[in-house]
């Protein structure tokens, strides 16, 4: 039997490089990996993602061939995806790979090197059909492509090499392992998708009474609606789909978006929409807890574990066996708890904190996060065999500013919600959700449902106009928070707010041009120090006379003093502090 496997490979040079060298391998291969988990993650035909996938590792890794061969249920190679640049004369070798090495790889299941294909006999047959034997040595490095411990395919890739002498091609077969698990989840996905659309198609073509006793009887696994998602955009449809998808498996999920995207919703629906929707929901947030006490969140710890561990408790992995488990946050936990997280999300297994019993859990995971974890894999902040450990299969929530469509549907969900909890019958005026839809959000759905529950609990009327917001009185706090106006004057926000940079409740709303943002709304000039709304002041006196002043005349009553500033006595207040200004009593 042939042993050309990478055990068998000849003298190599074991010197160690230097770590600057080192290091910008590592990170072109990361960006490697990222590159080809976007392109897996995009909705297409799978013929087209792996040729994507192939020229990506062909333009990089700077190979003359790459080819990825998928198999169907009897073994043989139903898709062949190639790439790479074109083989020089000399070689006298093809891009097709013979089958012998295919069944080689497939047989035996373990990484396959070849220093020289000219001496290989595996080439033989292929070698001789071509019109020269070849002079240019080539280097054949395959890697067997596995879905839940099934081999469903081959990768493989052919170097040229000017000499002959053999070189190592642990690299080489380290990254491409990593390439093949990614690229078998995404080929599973694809056949599971298939196979229910398959299903769906001969449903349809069943006589309807047949269909109708079917749906009467005992339902399998009813697939919940996500009426709870709300949305029309392709951006969100786009998600919606890979959810749809991703669900029925117990395919590690990694849920990316910036703060307020929805992340535990959609994490929600995936477990809705899963075999395990009769079974636990269970999240925690992993930033919320220190290191200490997250380790006995998670893995649960014994009586007398520690000071205060007067009985026996499950953790979050144990309560969630049999179900979901998000971990929201997960870019935030330490280096050394992801070392101990890394063991139990690849033995599946765990013992509590102070106990010595090892505990089995059968648990989906999914993560969040709002973090580039790529450059924190870079940095060393965080573990690259957790990262990719957790990135599976991630789905990019959109932000709100890219779905603009969907904001009035949203404003209008929220504020039946609100209706529903306070008894109240409010609704938005049409001018009113043209202005929302103009905003950007940039604390996309949690600012948006904020900013409508602010507003329909300070409405004077049944009907919620544009004045009714806050961006409208220049009382939207946001606003100074992205513009940074809290840089701009040296101090904070709520300080900015104190200096008068507010237009007092009652006056009329300054002028908005057409397209402004909530965010893009100026300071009203009615609060300007050196405005009509301080008629008893003089233009050339400081703020802090200015406010002087006005307590006297006011006899010291914050109250007074606040109407003669056009202010609110809160934002009075405010402003003594800032001064540290001393309140006369009389």
């Amino acid at each position: 039997m042939l042993r050309d496997r990478v055990d068998e490979v000849g003298p190599r040079n074991t010197r160690p490089e230097p770590p600057t060298k080192t290091m910008r391998k590592a990170e072109i291969l990361l960006s490697i990996i990222y590159e080809i988990s976007e392109v897996l993650a995009t909705p297409g035909p799978l013929e087209i993602t792996l040729v994507n996938v192939v020229n990506i590792l062909s333009s990089v890794l700077q190979i003359a061939h790459g080819a990825i061969v998928v198999l169907d249920a009897k073994g043989e190679p139903q898709i062949t995806a190639n790439g790479g640049n074109t083989y020089p004369p000399q070689s006298g070798f093809r891009s097709v790979i013979p089958q012998a090495v295919i069944d080689q790889i497939v047989t035996t299941g373990t990484p396959l090197v070849i220093q020289d294909v000219r001496k290989s006999e595996l080439f033989q047959v292929d070698l001789q059909t071509t019109s020269s034997s070849g002079t240019i040595p080539i280097t054949f490095v395959g890697v067997a492509v596995k879905a839940e411990h099934h081999i469903v395919g081959t990768l493989s890739i052919n170097r040229v090499r000017d000499d002959a002498a053999s070189f190592c091609c642990d690299e080489d077969v380290r990254f491409l392992t990593m390439v093949a698990i990614l690229v078998g989840q995404t080929i599973r996905l694809h056949r599971i998708q298939s196979m229910d659309g398959q299903r769906l198609i001969e449903e349809q073509r069943r006589p309807e009474k047949v269909l109708n006793e079917e749906r009467t009887g005992p339902a399998r696994h009813p697939h919940a609606k996500v009426d709870w998602i709300i949305g029309e955009s392709p951006a969100v449809k786009q998600v919606l789909e890979t959810v749809s998808v991703v669900a029925p498996t117990n395919t590690t999920v990694l849920l990316r978006g910036e703060s307020g995207t929805g992340k535990e919703v959609f994490a929600q629906a995936i477990h809705k929409l899963s075999l395990r929707s009769k079974k636990p929901f269970v999240k925690l947030n992993c930033a919320a807890l220190p290191e200490s006490t997250l380790e006995s969140e998670l893995f649960g710890h014994e009586k007398g574990a520690f000071t205060g561990a007067v009985s026996q408790r499950a953790g979050r992995f144990e309560l969630a066996h049999g179900g979901t488990l998000l971990l929201d946050e997960i870019g935030e936990i330490s280096p050394a708890f992801q070392a101990k997280l890394l063991r139990v999300l690849q033995e599946g297994e765990l013992e509590r904190v102070g106990g010595t019993r090892t505990l089995k859990v059968d648990v989906r995971l999914i993560c969040a996060t709002n973090k580039d974890l790529e450059t924190a894999v870079v940095n060393g902040e965080f573990r690259a065999d957790l990262y990719y450990r957790i990135n599976v299969v991630p789905i990019v929530l959109p932000p709100l500013r890219e779905r603009p469509g969907d904001i009035p549907r949203l404003a209008k969900a929220f504020l039946d919600r609100f209706n529903r909890e306070n008894h109240r019958e409010l609704a938005f005026a049409p001018s009113a959700l043209e202005m929302l839809s103009q905003c950007d959000f940039p604390g996309n759905i949690r600012e948006l449902e904020n900013c409508v529950r602010r507003t329909a609990t300070l409405a004077r009327s049944s009907t919620i106009a544009p004045s009714d917001f806050a961006c409208q009185n220049s009382q939207c706090l946001s606003s100074l928070l992205w513009k940074g106006a809290d840089r701009s004057h040296g101090g904070k926000a709520i300080d900015t707010l104190a200096r008068g940079n507010m237009m007092p409740v009652g006056s009329p709303p300054p002028a908005r041009r057409i397209g402004a943002s909530e965010c893009d709304v100026p300071a009203a000039k009615a609060g300007d120090p050196n405005g009509p709304a301080w008629p008893a002041m003089g233009p050339r006196l400081a703020d802090r006379d200015r406010l002087i002043d006005a307590m006297e005349k006011a006899g010291w009553v914050q109250a007074k003093a606040a109407r003669i500033l056009g202010l609110t006595p809160r934002q009075v207040g405010y402003a003594l502090r800032r001064y540290r200004i001393e309140v006369k009593k009389f």
